[in-house]
C-alpha cells in the first residue's frame, strides 16, 4: 500500500511539472514573409526586422519594423505565451535597406537604441538593435539616442500615435 500511495504522488508530482519548452530557433526572413499589424510584405521595407515566435503555433510573426514588435511584447492582449523574439543584428547588416535575411539575435540580449528619430521600414521612428555594444554606439555618435535593454524600452517609444510631420532621418542605403 506503500509503495502504491508513493507511486501515486510522484505521478501527481510528474503531472503538476510544467512543461519543459524548447525555445525555437530564428527563421531566415523570405520573400513570403508579411509583417503581423499590416501584412505588408517585410522585405520591401528598408531597416531592422522582428521575429516573434508563440506557443502553438508553427511559424513566428514578423515585423516590419522592430518598434512593432516591442509594442507586441508589450500588449496584454495575446493569447499565445512567447517563447522567443528576434531582432535584426544592424551591425551585422549590409544596410539600411538591406537588413539581412539571417543575421537574427536575440531581442533579450540586444543593445537597442531609442530616441535617435530614425524612420523604420513602415515609416515610424524605429528602435534599432545591435548584437555589439560598440556597433550601437557608433549608431548614437552619428544618429544620437541612446542604448538600452529590451526590458528598458519606454511604453512611449513604441506605443501609441506617430506624428506623420515629424522630422526623421532614413541612414543612408
Amino acid at each position: 500500500m506503500r509503495v502504491l500511495l508513493l507511486t501515486c504522488a510522484l505521478l501527481a508530482l510528474a503531472a503538476c511539472k510544467e512543461e519543459e519548452v524548447i525555445r525555437p530557433l530564428p527563421v531566415a526572413l523570405t520573400e513570403d514573409a508579411v509583417s503581423h499589424y499590416c501584412q505588408m510584405n517585410v522585405m520591401e521595407h528598408g531597416g531592422p526586422k522582428a521575429q516573434i515566435h508563440l506557443d502553438g503555433l508553427p511559424d513566428p510573426l514578423f515585423f516590419g519594423q522592430v518598434r512593432d514588435a516591442v509594442a507586441f511584447l508589450k500588449s496584454p492582449e495575446r493569447d499565445n505565451r512567447v517563447l522567443a523574439t528576434y531582432v535584426s543584428d544592424m551591425g551585422a547588416a549590409e544596410s539600411w535597406l538591406l537588413p539581412g535575411t539571417t543575421n537574427w539575435i536575440d531581442a533579450d540580449t540586444a543593445h537597442f537604441v531609442i530616441e535617435a528619430g530614425v524612420r523604420g521600414g513602415m515609416g515610424a521612428p524605429e528602435v534599432v538593435p545591435f548584437a555589439e555594444p560598440g556597433d550601437a554606439a557608433a549608431f548614437v555618435s552619428e544618429f544620437g539616442g541612446r542604448v538600452v535593454g529590451l526590458a528598458d524600452i519606454p511604453d512611449t517609444e513604441v506605443t501609441g500615435p506617430v506624428d506623420p510631420d515629424m522630422t526623421l532621418q532614413e541612414p543612408a542605403s
